[in-house]
């Protein structure tokens, strides 16, 4: 019996140690079929098993991969990289919440947000870009500049880092923990919608986290040319990011709103694919005194989300350091949401969660700065 020559796979410099996450199924059955030299067949059977060890299994070193061959595991050790990003910082609240501070790349820093009783089980709020642009008035995050989109496996390794912490390999289950992903943290999801759809294929595959995409959710604030793709591409819920019943006060909380009116976001609401009343489009509203909290406005939401299936999340303003306003009285939400109620929409109040953490809603906010590329170069030639 001749034994199998894996000379071969010793893959160039360049082209060695390329990082599994955010690559396709397809993709890593065609990188180990050309280094390897396998079929077609063969490739794809070494994905799949490759597939169900990172993501099912959460391993981080070949060697705990016991189905495949010594000589193979090694091979594939040569061509991919299982490494985590760095967690930089990891705080707990007082309620469970935990918001963890990541090292994407060097000088690339995101926060992301796991929250305890949520959806099934638990949720993780994920970042998919590196700061924002919509410079939304009561967000924390609009503070901070953008830089740049984060790719398809700097999103996917987030969940892997959480799952890393919340130690809950193999993946799925009735005990899971994580259970509900929502594209609500850093950033504007639809502005990055290529690698966010790419994120979501991997994250939803059965073969590994398997988390349905009934139970993942993508916010915007209104990026309205994108939501119909959204919808096609990736086929998950939507939440959007409204905070105004009317044009100019929306214009001023979320000035995407210049852009893409109210009448326009709404027209794209109600032809999202798959929307029903069974899959409706959750609206967030944000409670701010004495701003968008009167019971003309919540009137004034009833009558404007008239026939689109939906439901509306109220959210007590999160105060962050400087913000200019303050959260609605606890009687005044629930008067707006008795509105709400009573006209049949169901209108849940967010309970405020991680907000001594600064983890809450609209607090999020890394410490990422954009170095210019003089500065970069300049810090590689002195050898910094």
């Amino acid at each position: 019996m001749t034994a199998l020559d894996l000379t071969s796979a010793k893959p160039d410099a360049e082209a060695r140690m390329r990082p599994l996450f955010g690559l396709a199924r397809a993709e890593i059955a065609d990188v180990i079929g050309e280094a390897l030299s396998l079929d077609a067949k063969k490739a794809r059977m070494r994905a799949s098993q490759l597939w169900r060890w990172a993501y099912h299994y959460g391993v981080t070193d070949f060697e705990a991969m016991t189905d495949i061959g010594k000589e193979m595991r090694a091979a594939l050790a040569g061509l991919f990289s299982l490494e985590r990003p760095k967690v930089v910082d990891r705080q707990v609240s007082i309620d469970g919440t935990r918001k963890y501070l990541i090292e994407v790349a060097p000088g690339a820093l995101i926060e992301c947000v796991y929250i305890p009783d949520v959806g099934k089980a638990g949720a993780l709020c994920v970042s998919s870009q590196v700061g924002c642009t919509l410079n939304c008035t009561f967000c924390h995050t609009g503070t901070q500049a953008l830089v740049r989109n984060l790719t398809a496996g700097e999103i996917v390794a987030q969940v892997m880092a959480v799952k890393d912490d919340l130690a809950e390999w193999p993946s799925g289950g009735d005990d899971r923990r994580l259970s509900n992903i929502v594209f609500m943290g850093m950033g504007e999801p639809l502005y990055n919608l290529d690698n966010v759809a790419r994120a979501i294929e991997i994250i939803a595959d059965g073969d590994g986290i398997s988390i349905s995409r009934r139970r993942i959710t993508v916010s915007t604030s209104g990026v309205v040319p994108e939501i119909a793709r959204l919808g096609e591409s990736a086929g998950t819920m939507l939440a959007i990011s409204l905070h105004a019943t009317n044009d100019k006060l929306r214009d001023e909380l979320v000035p995407i709103n210049r852009k893409y009116p109210i009448n326009e976001l709404l027209d794209a609401c109600r032809t999202y694919p798959g929307v029903s009343n069974v899959r409706k489009i959750t609206f967030e509203y944000v409670m701010l005194k004495g701003v968008n909290d009167s019971d003309a406005e919540a009137r004034a939401l009833v009558r404007l989300l008239k026939d689109i299936p939906a439901k509306i999340n109220l959210i007590p303003f999160n105060p962050w350091p400087g913000a200019p306003y303050e959260c609605s009285s606890w009687e005044r939400i629930e008067a707006f949401a008795a509105i709400v109620n009573k006209a049949g929409y169901a209108s849940p109040i967010r309970t405020p969660r991680g907000r001594d953490i600064l983890a809450a809603c609209g607090q999020l906010k890394s410490e990422s700065v954009k170095i210019r590329a003089s500065e970069r170069v300049k810090a590689v030639g002195s050898g910094q």
